[in-house]
């Protein structure tokens, strides 16, 4: 319980100092601002409640707001969607009595396997479960990204190959941006995730391995991701982007990711190419250059 109210208190100092007291519709009060962003008060007096109320929340204690007074600090935090998600996960697991869960096995059903064998061969496909782990992939993600099922099952995340494994980071142009956008997704997860301890493991080695992870983890920003491009050199067909939808299941955490490029386009080509060459080859992927 304590994690999560530190999580909270967090989270929202963060917010707060993003935010442009301009933006906000402050008008200057001749104080100078030590610190960026809102003050306390401000955000309070901007969400209606009192000063101590905001300051209680804001330090984690186990209040429970009404979904109004959640709404209201969002809104004068500026928050997006995603965020105030995290901010509604936070409060609730905040303020919600804890109900023991032994963590359902991830697995991909049956027929979701024969979904991504039976899909268009030129359009790359991956399954991801919670934390990020790969549940599945079909031959041409196997193909464009990294032969995931030659992993051991416990290092199959997706998360963790985009951090610890070089070839990831020579493979995304925009890696910085891939990358970051995994942490925040992470960061949005976390909150939900009913196995705690995995996921508090994967933070913990992230956090001890890459530099890069812990500063963005430390930024306390989230991001969820439905739809977006990736922009890849691939060692067999080079420079191509990709743009990719997600599909979410209600009745699981898993989420589908279909890859697919602009008709006709030096991208599609490549797509295409590569789809070939998956048809004569068992795509093995580039081995990974730290431990799997």
């Amino acid at each position: 319980m304590a994690s999560v109210n530190r999580e909270l208190a967090d989270f929202l100092k963060r917010s707060r100092a993003q935010c442009d007291p301009e933006r906000a519709g402050l008008p200057p009060d001749g104080r100078v601002r030590r610190v960026p962003g809102l003050r306390r008060e401000e955000v309070a007096r901007l969400a209606g409640v009192s000063t101590d109320y905001y300051a209680r929340l804001e330090q984690g204690r186990p209040i429970n707001p009404s979904p109004a007074v959640v709404a209201a600090i969002g809104h004068a935090l500026g928050l997006d969607e995603a965020s105030l998600t995290h901010l509604k996960d936070l409060i609730g697991s905040t303020t919600a009595r804890p109900v023991p869960r032994t963590p359902s096995v991830q697995r991909l059903r049956p027929g979701l396997h024969q979904l991504l064998n039976s899909l268009d061969p030129a359009v790359p496909a991956l399954v991801l479960g919670r934390r990020s782990v790969v549940l599945g992939a079909n031959r041409m993600a196997r193909a464009l990204f990294a032969d995931f099922e030659a992993m051991p099952a416990t290092k199959r995340n997706y998360t963790r190959w985009l951090f610890l494994d070089q070839h990831a980071r020579t493979l995304f142009i925009d890696w910085d941006v891939q990358a970051r956008a995994a942490v925040e997704n992470l960061r949005l997860d976390a909150v939900r995730e009913a196995d705690r301890q995995a996921t508090e493991a994967l933070v913990t080695e992230l956090r001890q391995r890459s530099e890069d992870f812990d500063r963005w983890w430390q930024q306390h920003r989230v991001h969820q991701r439905t739809h977006g491009s990736k922009r890849l050199r691939h060692p067999l067909v080079g420079e191509l982007t990709v743009e990719y939808e997600t599909l979410s299941f209600p009745d699981s955490d898993i989420t589908l990711f279909l890859y697919t490029a602009e008709p006709h386009s030096t991208s599609a080509q490549a797509l295409n190419i590569l789809a070939s060459w998956t048809l004569t080859t068992t795509p093995t992927g580039p081995e990974p250059t730290h431990p799997a």
